[in-house]
This record gives C-alpha cells, structure tokens and sequence, in this order.
C-alpha cells in the first residue's frame, strides 16, 4: 500500500465513526477518491454513491459532517491520550493488514510490537479452573521467557491471567479491546491495562474513543486478536465460550490452533478437548508452540542416549503369561510422549496425591478414595502432573508413575 499524507489522518478518523463504514467501503473510497479520504469526506452523496458505498452510508457520512469534523476527532484524541494509525502507517501491524477483513483505523496506547516479533494470541473462559489459570501462567511466563509477544482481550478470566503472566515475566502483551480506549472494560482490569502501557506493551482497538462495551463488539474484536498474531492458543474453554469466535476467525485466517487438554469431566475444557480432537495442535510444554512458529528449541531437548537404546534393542525380550514375547511398553495403549523436557517439582497437593501413585496402574476412583478429595480436583491434579511428566495415563482413567 502507498503512503498517504499525515494531514489526513483526521478524515480517516472522522470517516471511522459513521456507522457501517468497514473495510470494504473503506477500500472503495480510496480507489475511487485516488486515496484521498479529504475528497471522500466533503464530497456530495451523489459522488459517493458512485463509488459504491450505498445510498444508507453515503447520507451517514453527509450527516456526519454537521456534528463533527477531522480536526475536532483528533484532538478528542490527544485530549483522552490515544493515538490512531491506520492500515498504510508503518507501525500498523503487518500480520494484520493480510487479513480480509483489517480494520481502516487502529487507536491505541503504548506501543505496538515490531513486525518480526514472534507473536501468540492466549484467550479463554472467563470463569477458568485453577488448572486453567495455573496452566495460562505457565506457559505465558515461558512464552515470554522465549521473546513470544502474548494478545489477548483484556477479559477478566484467562484473558487477565495472560496479560499479567507476561508482564510478571518480563515480557510484552498487547491487549484488544471491544470499546473506545478513553475507557476501560471491565474496569476490574483498569490497573492491569496500565501496567501493560507502562511496562512496553500496548491497547488497542477498532473502535473510536466514547464507544461503549456492546456485546455484537466483542466477536468482531476477536478477529483482531487473531489476525495479528502466528497462531491461537486456547488453554481452557467450554463450548459456549466466546472463545469459539477467536478460534473461527483465526482458521479463516489460516493461523495455527493450540489448545491444552482438559479432564473430560470439566465443562471448562469441553472445547479445547473437542478442537484438539478435530486436529488443533496439542500443547503440554511450551515446546509444542515454539516449534510450531519456527523458534529454536533444540537446546531444551533431552538428549537421546543411544548406548542405552542399543542396549535395551540386545536384551531377550520378556515373555509374556500367553508365551508370547511383549515389550517392556505397558499392554494398554501407548501414551502421548508431550514431556520433551526435564520433570517440574510437584507442587505440594500434587505431591501429596503422588504418594498414592505407584509404578503399578492405578485408577483414578482409587486415587479419590485414598486421597479423600473430589474427583474433579484430582483429575486436575493428574492432569498437572502429566504436563509436568511425573505420571502418565495408560488408558481406562489408570495412571502410574513416570520411572
């Protein structure tokens, strides 16, 4: 796209606030105006008509004439402290503008990552577990730990939850909201959206200063978080979960789809369970991301000991009760290997439950009984001790140790 004047910056603001003026119509002022929004905002409806828009938007942009002009919008803004770009300003965001549907005018505070920063959209329930959270954390606070910019929506929930991480890590977030940014929603996030100005990051939106949080704002919001970033991740969500928008746009925008396993007992992680099945990318470490999106990992892998492979290949092979010979696997179904490094240290609850865990299959009904704790509870501890390889799940809800 060609660089337009700086002067004009005002009409496009201007243009941005009349109602169901998107980025099509948008693209059809500049071609037919020569890219001279100016033209566009003082030409007669005729004119504008003719360019395609329609006869409803043509009168919007008549009618806002007489309310508001340029020069009037952008000084609203510096009074509110924003700034506005639009899609032919180098610090609009390039993923972005590949998108179909990329939004004419971004306002923001703070400041936007560059283009070649690696970047992962992190979104789910508002109403996480403590795996969720816990989860959300952890892999945020390394995605950061790896130069990974984290998006999301500011949304109280897993949304805060990786906004926060990050920051806590040292890193850079950028959250999208579905309002004006001369306010912020929910207000409980008030001094989390500071933090993230304040420590580099960035918030942004689509929507002009003095527009309120509506619900029709958000799905449209979602294809913002989406669009800028290399791939989606979901760490914990239920099927009615706005998170099923983020994750629509983001296969109509050819990205990748991440998504952490959940009990199958939790509602909170109906979703995530489902996408995985229909072939989103299974994430246990944030190894599972940074490979995917191209960053160098190897040094984190465990190296392969091949004396002790061509040993365990020379061993006669055990027989079996029905003569037959079996591997040392275990006779249920193989498990996803997703542990590619060192075993985490178990946090206190889980390393109370891995007492009654034995390098003999034991089934989770038991392991409620001897640890007198609701089954949801445990299989969120399990499901901990998974990510950190410290047990594994044969099949049948039976789970031993790691050796």
């Amino acid at each position: 796209m060609s660089a337009i004047r700086t002067d004009a910056l005002g009409y496009w603001v201007a243009l941005s606030r009349v109602p169901r003026l998107g980025s099509a119509r948008f693209r059809l002022l500049e071609s037919f105006f020569d890219g001279d929004l100016s033209a566009a905002w003082e030409s007669p409806a005729r004119e504008l008509r003719a360019a395609g828009v329609g006869r409803a938007v043509a009168q919007s942009i008549v009618s806002a004439r007489e309310t508001s002009s340029p020069d009037q919008e952008l000084s609203r803004l510096r009074d509110a402290g924003v700034a506005a770009i639009n899609w032919h300003d180098p610090a609009y965001p390039q993923r972005l503008t590949e998108t179909d549907d990329a939004p004419p005018v971004l306002y923001l505070r703070g400041k936007l990552p560059a283009d070649d920063a690696p970047s992962i959209a992190v979104v789910g329930t508002r109403r996480p577990t403590d795996y969720g959270r816990r989860i959300t954390a952890d892999l945020c606070s390394s995605l950061a730990a790896h130069g990974v910019v984290v998006v999301s929506g500011l949304a109280l929930g897993i949304d805060a939850c990786a906004h926060k991480s990050t920051v806590d890590a040292g890193g850079v977030t950028v959250a999208v909201l579905g309002n004006g940014l001369d306010t912020v929603y929910p207000r409980e996030n008030l001094r989390l959206a500071e933090r993230i100005v304040a420590e580099g990051g960035a918030i942004i939106s689509e929507f002009p200063i003095g527009v309120r949080p509506e619900a029709s704002n958000f799905p449209r919001r979602n294809r913002i978080i989406s669009g800028m970033t290399l791939g989606t991740l979901v760490t914990e969500a239920g099927e009615t979960s706005g998170t099923r928008w983020t994750v629509y746009h983001a296969l109509e925008q050819n990205r990748e789809i991440f998504c952490v396993p959940g009990s199958v007992y939790s509602e909170s992680s109906r979703l995530t369970n489902r996408l995985i099945r229909e072939g989103a990318k299974l994430v246990c470490n944030v190894n599972d991301i940074l490979v995917e999106i191209g960053l160098e990992t190897s040094e984190r892998q465990i190296p392969l000991d091949l004396s002790h492979a061509q040993a365990t290949s020379n061993a006669p092979a055990k027989s079996g009760s029905n003569g037959s010979a079996e591997t040392t696997r275990s006779r249920y179904h193989d498990p996803i290997e997703c542990q590619s490094t060192p075993p985490e240290t178990p946090d206190p609850d889980e390393a109370e439950l891995l007492q009654h865990i034995a390098t003999e299959p034991v089934h989770i009904d038991d392991l409620v009984t001897l640890s007198r704790r609701p089954i949801a509870e445990i299989s969120g501890l399990l499901t901990m001790l998974e990510l950190k390889g410290l047990v594994r799940q044969l099949g049948t809800m039976h789970y031993q140790l790691v050796a």
